[in-house]
């Protein structure tokens, strides 16, 4: 693992490369947060979870043996878990938090499993369910088990994981419901759970300037919605960088222009405004 150079410059290669290193991407936005933490803290606490996994899990290989070994490791030995309080909590959605605390949202907790698992030889790969976030361990076409690891991975049967798309207003007989995330989609994900908590009015400037490095990372993912550019603008103008707001927003207005002229009038009225702080 690379650590020199910039953090934002180091993320956006992990996140075009071939193979994506989820684990790194979710650590080097820590670095956000805190900027005297060393990604490679939580990558050598990663391994240590592996080696402890490999342990259990023995020559004799099956999914059901892995599976158990996972649980064991993760969610009864280690104690990763999660309850509905850690929702409100920053710290859930962040990795190297989430490896110090033990604690985290569905989401984080299957990205600690899908790491563990796969430096540990096995195949485990992340469940996007509508609404929730599990992980399957084995062949997604073939033999394999869900487990939940916001409840300590405990197994999920196909049926209920099912029934929990149908309650999240999902299709469960989608034949897509069930098959392995993409790692820059998880990330996606993570970064749009942290903009969601940004964004409560009680956060203030503060959650302003949150959801502005949550937004700056998710344009460095590969696909990412044109529209948080315009977010992106109207946060620079918020947290007082009028001049930098008012060219994005511009530029935003100028993309959007063909496709939707009064949507474009609008963030130009935004990219005036913001310049006329600056007076």
């Amino acid at each position: 693992m690379n650590h020199a150079g910039n953090p934002r410059d180091r993320f956006a290669a992990v996140v075009r490369a071939d193979d994506v290193n989820l684990a790194e991407a979710a650590l080097l936005m820590g670095v956000e947060v805190d900027p005297t933490f060393d990604p490679a803290t939580g990558i050598a606490e990663l391994e240590r979870l592996a080696a402890a996994v490999r342990a259990e899990v023995g020559p004799e290989y099956s999914t059901t043996r892995a599976a158990a070994a996972l649980a064991l490791v993760l969610g009864g030995r280690a104690r990763f878990f999660g309850q509905q309080s850690d929702y409100a909590d920053l710290r859930s959605s962040l990795l190297n938090e989430v490896l110090r605390r033990r604690r985290g949202l569905p989401i984080l907790l299957s990205m600690v499993w899908i790491d563990v698992g796969r430096r540990a030889g096995l195949p485990v790969y992340g469940v996007a369910l509508p609404g929730h976030f599990v992980v399957g361990i084995g062949d997604p076409d073939g033999e394999f088990e869900l487990a939940d690891p916001f409840h300590g991975g405990v197994p999920l049967p196909i049926s209920r994981a099912r029934r929990l798309a149908a309650e999240a207003g999902g299709q469960p007989g989608d034949p897509a419901l069930l098959q392995p995330a993409r790692p820059t989609a998880i990330l996606l994900r993570v970064l749009n759970n942290i903009r969601a908590w940004a964004a409560q009015p009680e956060r203030g400037i503060e959650g302003a300037w949150t959801r502005l490095w949550a937004v700056e990372l998710s344009l460095l993912l590969p696909r990412h919605p044109a529209a948080l550019r315009h977010e992106r603008g109207s946060l620079l103008a918020k947290t007082g960088q009028f001049a930098a707001g008012a060219r994005q927003l511009q530029e935003y207005a100028e993309l959007v222009e063909r496709i939707d002229p009064k949507v474009a009038e609008g963030v130009l009225a935004e990219a005036k405004a913001a310049r006329a702080r600056l007076n």
